[in-house]
């Protein structure tokens, strides 16, 4: 596991959504021996405040931010945990 994964995952999701907020949680730790983090990958969490998600379903949202994070799945990143909003419904995020 690499420690600027989630600055390069908050990288690639501001380039591809230009959040209002967002935040990457690194949730490795939680899973120290599972199979992905002895090949490196890391188990992360995001949250996700964008305008770009107006008018979506979640599994739409959620494709997208998978097809943005693409160059990591399988490598830098082993799972992903989303929660997607748009500002209208955002619930707090910083």
């Amino acid at each position: 596991m690499n420690d600027s994964t989630p600055a390069r995952i908050q990288a690639l999701l501001d380039a591809a959504f230009g959040p209002a907020a967002i935040r990457v949680r690194d949730d490795s730790a939680l899973h120290a021996g599972h199979a992905g983090a002895r090949s490196g990958g890391g188990h992360y969490h995001v949250e996700i405040c964008a305008g770009a998600f107006a008018g979506q379903s979640m599994l739409t949202r959620h494709r997208a931010v998978y097809a943005a994070l693409a160059p990591l799945m399988g490598s830098a990143i082993h799972a992903l945990s989303l929660a997607t909003q748009t500002p209208e419904e955002s619930t707090g995020l910083p």
